[in-house]
């Protein structure tokens, strides 16, 4: 026993691991105590087996150069002592008090004391297939990577001992010899036995042996320079980094860090504390993310096959439409129809005539409705999702059938039919500009991503485009479709999408004056575009809708059948969770929804008296849609199971602003 201590002494030097050189005298003194010839060979492989498990998550201390507290420590004791300490929960002996200073060799203790495995009182084995080397009902995980994988995890949440422990008792390591080697040489900063170490790892791909001695080589390079030891680093680079011949820009570089100091310094930002552990601990997580995976297995694998499995089965989940993702790993995921707002909450009755548009903003904090009385109507989304009349725009001398709301939302447009365009503020309902073509009219609006600028389709067939102060700053002219208004621009503001013929719309990319085309066999009657800006729902006059995937060359992706159209302008639009269902208004009436991914009619709303003009998801709230129809009304569902809360805002007082009130009366204030 004192060669066996003193070995261990060896290997420790005095004042570095201070708490595991205590570890190994006090495992030591345990040994001793025992009186000769008391113990069996049965016990003694046991205790050894044990013995073994607590120098291996010494060991991994020392790789990471981690100092073991008392806790620890007592702890280890405890996995060798055995007894009751064993059959608590592994949090309970982790955290035990320590003995009485002294008690330490004289506690009594047996290694005779039973210890009741954990998979006899809490789990059954793992399915098989009758294959020790797989396991699952359907014998396609692989037992060693599944274990590495879960000991991987195990560490990562920072448990040690129960890490050792599973890499002890399953007989698969983390890590091949080689590769424990090579982790810790690169900690210790050993760069030529690091580099020995990696040739020595199976690494078939020669560019990736190359770039992984370029990282332990870089790092070698900034400690070199860190201790001004410049010709160190000079000979670095000129024998070791240049010979690689990869990333010649990160050479030139590197190169210029030793003429110029602040070049130094600026590389270095992205290499903090190049002489302490934190570096060397992100330059293996760089090497990680180099070598392959059955090498070094990359952090955070298990929580990413686990978020897989659950993002997964929501998008298997035909009725998924929630934000909420506290989502539980005990069963598997699965949605009813509740989540579909197919309840109406309330019906806003201000309009005096029909009403052909409706769009929330941006935040989901307002809606705006436009009217063929003239009128768009701004109402804002209170916290418990119900909405008051907030302004009342007065203005066109013309039906209004579409408006914009800016990026930030504080500003809206509004179209008036072949009419002006006004900009209003969202805050205080006034109008702060008249756009305005002598001789023209204005059919549709829409602003760029930067809100510095807005355009807008002109009855001449062109497109232009206006400043905030009402100058025209460009304009395109072609072939337009006078009586179809949808214009649409991407998020980017590079590409701007329009009618042009009845079958065809045009995609324009501004920068690259290039024009692609999407041909459809009906004539079109109006389109919408992604959040995303990769797809666009295209409304047929043969009662179809049709969704394009227009990244690239314009695919056809799926159709959409059953909601009535013949003689109005009727608009759908994308919305819920992801933007995975389809709606749209109807002549029927009725508001029709589907799945948009299996283009299977998911619900229809009934409850309108008259056709649905258009339909809007609100893009925060996926509980919240609101239709327009030619009833004068609003309709807003959600997705209430209790009781069906139906509410009139149009009854509930007259709402002034603008100096007109909602009975047409001319008012000095502006206040409610």
């Amino acid at each position: 026993m004192i060669s066996f201590h003193k070995a261990w002494q060896k290997d420790l030097p005095s004042g570095r691991y201070p708490s595991m050189r205590m570890a190994f005298v006090i495992l030591t003194q345990i040994v001793s105590a025992r009186p000769p010839g008391s113990i069996s060979p049965d016990l003694i492989a046991f205790g050894l087996k044990k013995l073994r498990i607590c120098t291996l998550v010494l060991e991994k201390c020392l790789l990471t150069n981690h100092s073991l507290s008392e806790v620890d420590i007592y702890g280890l004791i405890e996995i060798f002592m055995g007894g009751a300490g064993d059959e608590e929960p592994p949090s309970k002996r982790i955290k035990s008090s320590p003995p009485e200073p002294g008690c330490l060799v004289s506690k009594s203790f047996s290694l005779t004391d039973n210890i009741t495995p954990l998979e006899s009182k809490m789990a059954n084995s793992l399915i098989s297939n009758g294959d020790e080397d797989t396991i699952g009902a359907k014998g396609i995980i692989k037992r060693s990577e599944f274990i590495r994988i879960i000991t991987k995890a195990i560490y990562s949440l920072g448990y040690s001992r129960s890490g050792a422990v599973l890499e002890e008792e399953s007989g698969i390591p983390l890590h091949a010899s080689t590769v424990d080697c090579f982790r810790k040489q690169v900690l210790d900063g050993d760069w030529d036995g690091s580099l020995a170490s990696l040739h020595k790892i199976s690494i078939f791909d020669e560019e990736m042996l190359k770039l992984a001695c370029f990282l332990i080589l870089e790092q070698k390079f900034f400690e070199q320079l860190g201790k001004e030891k410049i010709s160190d680093a000079i000979k670095t680079l000129r024998t070791e980094i240049t010979p690689l011949n990869i990333k010649s820009n990160r050479v030139r570089e590197l190169s210029s860090c030793i003429i110029c100091p602040s070049q130094h310094m600026s590389l270095a930002f992205v290499k903090p504390g190049v002489e302490n552990l934190n570096s060397r601990m992100k330059l293996l997580d760089e090497l990680q993310n180099v070598l392959p995976p059955t090498i070094m297995i990359p952090e955070g694998r298990l929580e990413h096959l686990v978020e897989q499995a659950l993002n997964v089965q929501c998008e298997a989940c035909y009725f998924h439409n929630s934000l909420d993702t506290s989502l539980s790993l005990y069963t598997d995921h699965h949605c009813g129809k509740d989540q579909i707002p197919c309840q109406t909450m309330q019906v806003l009755r201000a309009h005096s005539d029909e009403v052909w548009f409706v769009q929330f903003s941006h935040n989901g904090k307002f809606l705006a409705s436009s009217s063929r009385d003239n009128s768009t109507i701004i109402w804002e989304v209170l916290e418990d999702e119900e909405l008051l009349l907030k302004h009342k725009l007065i203005g066109h001398q013309k039906p209004v059938p579409m408006v914009a709301w800016s990026p930030d939302d504080c500003q809206l447009l509004t179209c008036g039919l072949e009419e002006v365009i006004r900009r209003w503020d969202v805050r205080t309902g006034e109008c702060l500009q008249v756009c305005e073509k002598i001789g023209l009219g204005f059919i549709s609006c829409g602003w760029f991503p930067d809100g510095k600028r807005f355009f807008s389709g002109i009855t001449d067939r062109s497109i232009c485009l206006w400043d905030l102060d009402g100058k025209e700053l460009e304009c395109w002219k072609g072939e337009r479709i006078i009586k179809t208004s949808d214009l649409a621009i991407t998020n980017d503001g590079k590409r701007i999408i329009s009618m042009c013929r009845e079958s065809a719309i045009f995609l324009l990319d501004t920068e690259a004056k290039l024009e692609k085309l999407i041909e459809e066999n009906q004539t079109i009657t109006s389109f919408s575009l992604s959040r995303d800006d990769e797809f666009l729902l295209v409304n047929l006059i043969n009662q179809e809708i049709h969704l394009w995937k227009i990244t690239g060359d314009p695919k056809l992706v799926a159709r959409y059948e059953g909601h009535k159209r013949s003689r109005f302008v009727i608009r759908s639009c994308f919305g819920g969770f992801k933007q995975s269902y389809i709606a749209s208004g109807s002549e029927d009436s009725q508001v029709y929804i589907w799945h948009r991914d299996t283009g299977n009619l998911v619900t229809t709303l009934p409850g309108h008296a008259g056709a649905v003009n258009c339909v809007s998801w609100n893009p925060v709230n996926p509980h919240m849609l609101a239709s327009a129809s030619d009833d004068n009304s609003i309709r807003v569902w959600g997705v209430s199971l209790l009781t069906q809360r139906l509410k009139s805002t149009g009854s509930n007082g007259v709402h002034h602003c603008n100096g007109v009130s909602l009975n047409g009366e001319l008012i000095d204030s502006c206040e409610p």
